[in-house]
């Protein structure tokens, strides 16, 4: 059985929004949450970390990676991130093929951490009592893996339309307030969903 999943991110919000979260996907398995400065800093320090990690990884331990697409190609930052698993020596849930076990896998958030939150629009009503339960049926965001010019301006300017952070959203605040409320089965985002599956896969198989 698992015994401990780290799971790496590159800010401060989707710490602690996974903070939040994990719990609510792994039961009682233990995690560890490891931020880097931003996703500069975790893509350029990724690899010595891997190969740390490969040297002395228990086989009951996986890794989880988790970036923010952002305006990278989707596929291209994916294949970078299998490279770094693959020279590290760590076999990616990738490449060991459905059903196999892995100790890395690698997730994108498409195309912020906040379309998570447009993915479980309840979740942000129950933490923004204001704003409008129509959102998610408004064309541009009906896919919130799709949201255009950011998903974090999109959800600040939605915010303080409703008369919250009137001097700008605070992301950690927001961030924590919204995932306590999210509910994983619900969420439409086929991101969210994605990293759910990796996070699943990694309690039944290691």
């Amino acid at each position: 059985m698992l015994e401990k999943l780290i799971v790496l991110v590159e800010e401060p919000s989707m710490e602690v929004a996974l903070e939040q979260l994990l719990p609510k996907l792994m039961s009682d398995d233990d995690f560890e949450i490891r931020r880097f400065q931003c996703k500069d800093d975790l893509l350029k320090n990724l690899p010595d970390r891997l190969r740390a990690y490969s040297s002395w990884l228990p086989p009951t331990w996986a890794i989880l990676v988790l970036v923010d697409r952002d305006d990278d190609d989707c596929n291209v930052l994916k294949q970078t991130l299998e490279n770094m698993a693959a020279t590290a020596g760590l076999v990616s849930k990738t490449n060991a093929g459905h059903g196999h076990r892995f100790q890395v896998a690698n997730r994108i958030a498409i195309e912020e951490l906040e379309a998570w939150f447009f993915g479980d629009w309840s979740a942000v009503q129950a933490a923004y009592p204001r704003v409008p339960a129509t959102i998610p049926h408004k064309a541009g965001f009906r896919d919130p893996d799709a949201i255009l010019s950011g998903t974090w301006e999109a959800l600040e300017r939605v915010l303080k339309k409703s008369g919250y952070f009137k001097s700008g959203l605070r992301k950690m605040e927001c961030a924590r307030l919204v995932a306590q409320h999210m509910d994983p089965a619900r969420n439409s985002s086929k991101s969210f969903q994605a990293f759910c599956g990796a996070v699943s896969a990694a309690v039944a198989w290691v």
